[in-house]
């Protein structure tokens, strides 16, 4: 056989396999959604679906539900075994699970429930995106508290979980600026 007529065997096959492939990749997308398809070509290139803003957003919800539950240790799930969790009402800086479950068992019972009021998202990759801005908490009491907040997060595992929390109480009001 030529070595031209053995090159073209070779691109007709090339071609047909990747015929084949496309059309039954196409049969597969064409039957799911939009959303679903996007998930599957995803996979099927090996590459991860970069994260919405509204994603992200919602994680700050799913934090403030868990405080909701009065648990501790349901809190302190939300955060990967490695988080720093700056708080805002404790000068300790929490580095490990212990740490933040110890946090979440002293600021709970005062049942607190957040608000924001200002967000500024910013995806970084696939798996790592931040959330900064103002949070507004209400407590039991009727006592509530303005603080400045950043929240950086990792997906692992499937799973976005906070490897950095950050929340510091406003300035006093007619404080010089800094």
């Amino acid at each position: 056989m030529s070595t031209h007529k053995g090159m073209r065997i070779a691109a007709v096959m090339t071609a047909l396999l990747a015929t084949t492939a496309v059309t039954a990749f196409a049969g597969t997308a064409a039957a799911q959604t939009p959303q679903q398809a996007a998930t599957t070509v995803g996979i099927e290139i090996g590459l991860a679906k970069k994260p919405v803003r509204q994603e992200i957003a919602a994680l700050f919800e799913r934090w403030n539900a868990a405080l909701a539950t009065g648990r501790p240790d349901a809190v302190a799930d939300l955060y990967a075994p490695n988080a720093v969790l700056l708080p805002t009402v404790s000068n300790e800086v929490r580095t490990d699970r212990r740490a933040i479950v110890d946090y979440f068992e002293t600021f709970l019972p005062k049942k607190p429930s957040g608000r924001i009021l200002s967000s500024t998202i910013t995806v970084l990759d696939n798996n790592t995106a931040a959330n900064n801005g103002t949070y507004r908490f209400g407590f039991a009491d009727g006592t509530t508290v303005d603080a400045r907040f950043t929240y950086v997060y990792e997906k692992i595992n499937g799973t976005w979980l906070i490897v950095t929390h950050h929340s510091s109480a406003m300035p006093e009001k007619g404080r010089a600026s800094e």
